[in-house]
């Protein structure tokens, strides 16, 4: 079969102007922040932090305490439960790492599962990664959800036995992986 029959024309042109897997599919916002679905963090039960909240979108609330951009979330004191949607980008992995040392809390990450820091910080050291069936749809700046979906595969990372059985129990659509920190 042909390429383009087997694949669509839409996947062929993206193929061929180097976007790769999920180059056609668009997640562009007005904002370079990404918001969570909020049926994701009603899920997972009460978290106590957000240490990576955005500004300007509260019609949910993430966690009890938010820290944003101003506060500077990383440099901050984290306590309890985290709940966590860090920058992504070569940041991402000094949020996890973080997250990792602080113990307690789920984070909300792409599944590059092949990168060095998805090595370093979630297979070596999480206890389990929960994988969503299909592509999620994030939140743009106006609150409404985006028409598009991330352009990517998302997953969620949990550190603690408490966040294991959270992901275990939250009905998501997915595939929940145990792991062996530290094998």
């Amino acid at each position: 079969m042909p390429l383009r029959q087997a694949a669509g024309e839409e996947a062929v042109t993206a193929f061929k102007m180097g976007r790769g897997i999920g180059g056609h599919h668009s997640a562009r916002f007005n904002s370079c922040e990404w918001y969570t679905p909020p049926e994701i963090v009603h899920a997972l039960g009460e978290f106590d932090l957000d240490p990576c909240s955005p500004a300007g979108y509260h019609q949910f609330w993430t966690a009890q305490k938010h820290f944003t951009e101003k506060e500077d979330g990383f440099v901050q004191k984290w306590k309890g439960r985290v709940w966590l949607n860090p920058p992504y980008g070569p940041d991402t992995w000094k949020w996890l790492w973080k997250l990792y040392e602080h113990g307690n809390g789920i984070a909300l990450i792409f599944a590059r599962t092949e990168t060095k820091g998805f090595f370093r910080c979630v297979w070596n050291k999480a206890d389990a990664i929960f994988f969503f069936y299909g592509r999620l749809s994030f939140i743009n700046s106006n609150g409404d959800r985006s028409t598009h979906n991330s352009g990517g595969p998302s997953c969620l990372v949990a550190y603690g036995e408490n966040n294991v059985y959270a992901l275990k129990e939250s009905g998501l659509k997915g595939k929940l992986v145990y792991l062996s920190p530290g094998m």
